[in-house]
């Protein structure tokens, strides 16, 4: 194999005899070309032959690498199996030395009296009875721990159950918020908002998107947005409407027709926007109206904010899980 200096110096050697030589005729200087190109070609297999070398040799080095740790791992197991050899040598003898102390005992009761025959009898009768009751005890014990594995698997199969019906009910409740949803874009987001709370779809609307301030009756925007929703409930059988009416803490000026306090506002303002829902076309066995006055603020502050946020109607969007019910009263 020709070194690659040798073959660098050659290849000048050469090209410079072919210019300080000026009567140098062609032939030679092609042959001398030619013989370049060569020593060039030579020198790149040289190269490739090097780099595949090399390849091989991290491949054996590697391959040396792993039959080390091959090798180690053998006389580890070897160690350990010594051990395991020795503790079980050790048993044997154990048990061989109990044993001969057992033939021993066996030879002198073979050896006893009659009587000491029959009292050894008596005692073997009584043991084999006390293993009997053993041996029934242990059915029994069985025999229990063979139903409690049917009913832990029932158990395991209604759970398996239940948590595919709450799958179910998740996936349906996120769907009916993306139906709602999407049948209210068109209204501000400060006055309607489309949230998902304990499994239930809330829709919550301000006073200003629904009423004027201590009034019953819905504005036209509100009505449309109450239109909408109906529009969008109409399909849905399975879902329960519950229509919330909630105020601020400031009473009901004195003298308002037809209400006390706030009690009668929060529940006139729900009985309205149900009549509106109903009349859209939404079935009034789905719709429950009910009325909480103030007890259940957003926000605690006596603030003129908190209060506007108070002032709200919620609609709760709750699925029926009469599937769900009739496997808990199974549990």
């Amino acid at each position: 194999m020709i070194k690659k200096p040798l073959l660098r110096y050659a290849g000048v050697a050469l090209l410079g005899t072919c210019l300080l030589g000026s009567c140098t005729t062609t032939k030679k200087y092609n042959a001398l070309l030619a013989q370049k190109v060569n020593l060039e070609r030579e020198k790149a297999d040289c190269e490739t032959s090097l780099a595949t070398i090399t390849t091989e040799r991290s491949d054996l080095n590697k391959q040396v690498a792993d039959l080390t740790n091959y090798r180690q791992q053998l006389a580890s197991d070897t160690t350990q199996l010594g051990n395991v050899l020795r503790k079980t040598q050790a048993l044997y003898a154990d048990m061989s030395n109990s044993y001969d102390k057992l033939m021993k005992n066996h030879d002198k009761l073979m050896a006893n009296s009659a009587l000491e025959s029959s009292k050894l009898s008596k005692d073997l009768n009584r043991r084999e009875e006390e293993l009997k009751k053993l041996n029934d005890a242990l059915a029994k014990n069985r025999s229990q721990v063979d139903q409690l594995s049917t009913d832990l698997k029932s158990r395991e199969e209604r759970l398996n159950e239940l948590e595919r019906i709450l799958s179910e009910k998740d996936k349906a409740v996120n769907a009916l918020k993306t139906k709602v949803s999407n049948a209210l874009l068109g209204f501000n987001s400060k006055d309607l908002t489309v949230n998902v709370q304990n499994g239930k779809v809330y829709v919550s609307l301000s006073e200003q998107l629904l009423f004027k301030s201590g009034s019953t009756k819905v504005d036209a925007k509100g009505q449309d947005a109450l239109r909408k929703l109906a529009a969008a409930l109409k399909d849905q059988n399975d879902v329960n409407v519950v229509v919330e009416g909630h105020t601020d803490d400031v009473p009901v000026s004195k003298g308002t027709v037809g209400m006390q306090d706030n009690w009668d506002l929060s529940v006139l303002r729900a009985t309205e926007i149900t009549r509106i829902l109903t009349t859209a076309g939404l079935e009034g066995t789905k719709i429950t109206p009910s009325g909480r006055a103030s007890n259940v603020p957003l926000d605690a502050a006596k603030t003129a904010d908190a209060r506007q946020k108070n002032r709200r109607t919620e609609i709760i969007l709750t699925p029926k899980l009469d599937e769900l019910f009739k496997i808990l009263e199974v549990n």
